[in-house]
């Protein structure tokens, strides 16, 4: 008889392919009852391929995976029993209800009826969706989806749960109200198996296993994983040039692995055995390169990046023409759909070269203030100048002058990336000899010539990010937009993408970006915060951090001060 410390789920040398590649290559694992297991690794590290296997989903080439004794192989049945999985685009039905989800998993899951009405009250309880049970599943906002698509996950109570990226595209609020309902299900003694990019979630569990390349490179407490950079963790403050020169100096010198702007400062990692880089050497005398204590996040890429090769950030010559002041003029700009007010009088500009953050829980009409800045929207009142022309009156002129990346990159998956390249060159109007110098321009500045001729949907994400930045800046547009484009990705992805955009800004490219991804922010000059539709902060990061700066937390987070903000707008008490 198993005892009640052995683990819930093992894996022995498993070995899962795909063609000729091995996507889980000889892995060993164990997860212990009681405890959250969060697995990180880069993008294709086999995070998805490795829940999928413990489900049962898949299976392996080679080895065995066992979920409470049962192997998944032999005894499915069994093993699924005990399993609760809920997968990154969990099954709801759009069209139904809060309720007619849960019925109809319900019924899927054998639930007899009579024990329904406890159940269904327990679980819209637990997730706070006692009040949306008549509202459509396509209604609700993404981190009510996740809140909902657990709950149809627990209709039967798991010995083991099964989340992978459970957050990606929620906003921080949402995020943490998951992360609360995880940790009640893990008081009440269920295991849970967490998948992430987010590494402030894998630093809160119990274990934390790092995947490269199929295989684990680290497993055990997350505090054993953060030891391994002790010393080795400074930020550059007090300077006095611009951060993101800092920064790419920073990246390029030998004794830095990792350099990442955080708010008014550079976070340096430093190479094992190396001394601090001099102020001289990052080009700025009076900056100031003080210790900090390191976080998973810098163990986690002094771990990988080593075995990266290193991509330079972009400087592609864009022609940032003169003109108005501001490249972005918004004034009581409006949005209804119906009685329903999506943005209301949302009034900021942005200046030339400037980066923006554009923040807000779901629902509070970033989206749709995003859309109209595109000119993919028109606006129910008020005025938007964009690159100095008005979106009511010369919309089209001012598409002319933009780049943007939409969250899921809009890239034609069956062409190849020359081909992605040629279309739209061919919607910014660029002829023939103008589209190969752009093309010409930007394969080279983003690194992207050995890939021209793959097929899209054969390139690993990080390719394909390089590649929507391509389409976007072809014909050298003053202003590029980023909606949520590194959603899901993991930490060292999002880097490199980010030296991209930051070498653009160098160029005097103005960036608007929306993101829940409230590190990425501070890379921000300014950002807007909004609920409601209407602006609640505006102003540069390190603000809205001291805005919310109190006793109980003397150094807040830009995470930590959203929420406040979100809070205090909403006259409740941060969680």
């Amino acid at each position: 008889m198993a005892a009640a410390s052995d683990p819930l789920v093992v894996l022995r040398g498993v070995v899962k392919r795909f063609g000729r590649t091995a996507v889980v290559d000889g892995l060993d694992l164990a997860v212990a009852p009681g405890g959250v297991t969060a697995v990180v690794g880069p993008d294709g590290a086999g995070k998805t391929t490795l829940l999928r296997l413990m489900a049962g989903l898949l299976a392996p080439d080679a080895g065995t995976v066992t979920v409470c004794g049962h192997d998944t192989i032999a005894e499915p049945e069994a093993a699924r029993a005990d399993l609760g999985y809920m997968p990154q685009r969990f099954g709801l039905y759009q069209d139904l209800s809060v309720a007619e989800n849960l019925a109809l998993h319900a019924d899927l899951q054998g639930l007899p009826p009579a024990d329904r009405p406890v159940v269904f009250e327990r679980l819209l309880a637990f997730t706070g969706l006692a009040p949306f049970t008549g509202r459509l599943a396509g209604k609700l906002s993404g981190g009510m989806k996740q809140k909902l698509g657990l709950a149809c996950v627990l209709i039967r109570k798991p010995r083991v749960l099964l989340l992978d990226e459970p957050t990606v595209g929620v906003d921080p609020v949402s995020r943490r109200d998951l992360w609360a309902m995880v940790q009640a299900l893990r008081d009440d003694g269920t295991a849970v198996v967490w998948s992430t990019s987010y590494l402030d979630e894998a630093e809160r569990c119990e274990t934390v296993v790092v995947l490269d390349g199929g295989r684990v490179r680290f497993a055990g407490p997350p505090a054993d994983l953060t030891a391994q950079v002790a010393g080795r963790t400074h930020v550059v403050e007090g300077l006095s040039g611009d951060r993101r020169r800092i920064q790419r100096r920073a990246n390029a010198l030998p004794a830095v692995v990792d350099a990442l702007i955080q708010g008014p400062a550079v976070r340096l990692v430093l190479a094992e055995g190396a001394a601090p880089p001099a102020a001289e050497a990052l080009g700025d005398s009076a900056a100031q390169v003080v210790p900090v204590p390191p976080r998973l996040e810098d163990a986690f890429v002094a771990l990988l990046a080593p075995a990266r090769p290193a991509v330079p950030g972009v400087r592609l010559d864009v022609r940032v023409g003169k003109g108005a002041a501001d490249a972005i003029a918004v004034h009581d700009l409006t949005r209804r759909f119906g009685d329903f007010v999506a943005a209301d009088r949302v009034t900021f500009s942005v200046p030339r070269g400037e980066v923006f953050g554009l923040l807000g829980p779901n629902g509070a009409g970033k989206s749709t203030t995003f859309r109209m800045l595109c000119g993919l929207l028109p606006a129910s009142g008020g005025t938007a100048r964009v690159a100095g022309f008005d979106l009511g009156r010369a919309a089209p002129a001012a598409r002319a002058r933009i780049g943007y990346v939409a969250q899921k990159f809009s890239l034609y998956e069956a062409l190849t990336g020359r081909q992605n390249l040629a279309f739209f060159g061919g919607v910014y109007g660029l002829g023939r000899r103008a589209l190969a110098e752009a093309v010409a321009r930007v394969a080279g500045g983003l690194h992207l010539d050995a890939a021209l001729d793959a097929t899209v949907a054969d390139m690993p994400l990080g390719i394909k990010q390089r590649l929507a930045v391509a389409c976007a800046v072809l014909h050298g547009p003053e202003i590029l937009f980023l909606d949520e484009p590194t959603s899901g990705v993991d930490p060292l992805t999002r880097r490199e993408f980010w030296r991209h955009i930051n070498g653009l800004a160098e160029d005097g490219v103005t960036v608007m970006v929306t993101t829940h991804f409230l590190d990425e922010a501070e890379y921000c000059d300014r950002v807007a915060l909004m609920d409601a539709g209407r602006v609640i902060a505006l102003g540069p990061p390190e603000d809205l951090k001291a805005a919310h700066r109190t006793a109980e937390v003397p150094e807040p987070t830009l995470e930590d001060a959203f929420i406040a903000a979100i809070a205090a707008e909403r006259r409740e008490t941060p969680p």
